[in-house]
């Protein structure tokens, strides 16, 4: 649902991908062998305290991939790929496709796109769980905005030393 995974993918790419779309691929997409389960709060490793603690609530769960499968044959199982015709058969509701300017949201019961929250939205962000809010084109269905502002992650900048003032010289 996207109210449980926005909020962990937004942290993730801002804190342990540090913004890197391309890393974060690899680790959920390409170095995956099957596909995940669940994703876990090990994702949010290199996110501030205050968002890990308004994310999880103090919880931490690992992240799973689905380990556990066989095939009737024997033979070795398979990559879950999804596609607009497998979605149904996977019997998946929601898609999430990582661009380079953010995650595009897919209510994958009727739609094949979905709008795209942008990586530079506060995960404390609350969104809709309705998929009829998800829709290609549409706004970003969010139900409530962060209490306050996102910690920073660069240090305050602090003022150059100033000179003293400037006195008249002296006269003797």
């Amino acid at each position: 649902m996207p109210s449980h995974h926005l909020p962990l993918l937004l942290a993730a790419y801002q804190g342990r991908f540090n913004r890197d779309v391309e890393a974060m691929t690899r680790h959920l997409v390409d170095d995956v062998a099957i596909g995940w389960d669940e994703i876990g709060t090990d994702l949010l490793y290199g996110a501030p305290p205050a968002i890990v603690a308004a994310l999880t609530g103090g919880e931490k769960w690992p992240s799973r991939t689905p380990d556990y499968l066989m095939t009737l044959d024997g033979s070795p199982v398979e990559r879950m790929t999804v596609t607009a015709d497998t979605a149904h058969q996977q019997d998946l509701q929601w898609g999430y496709v990582l661009h380079p300017h953010g995650i595009e949201v897919i209510n994958l019961r009727c739609e094949v796109d979905g709008p795209v929250v942008s990586w530079d939205t506060d995960p404390r962000t609350e969104f809709a769980d309705s998929p009829e809010y998800w829709v290609p084109n549409g706004s970003v269905p969010v139900t409530a905005l962060p209490p306050a502002p996102l910690p920073s992650s660069h240090p305050p900048a602090t003022a150059l030393p100033q000179a003293p003032p400037s006195r008249p010289a002296a006269r003797r």
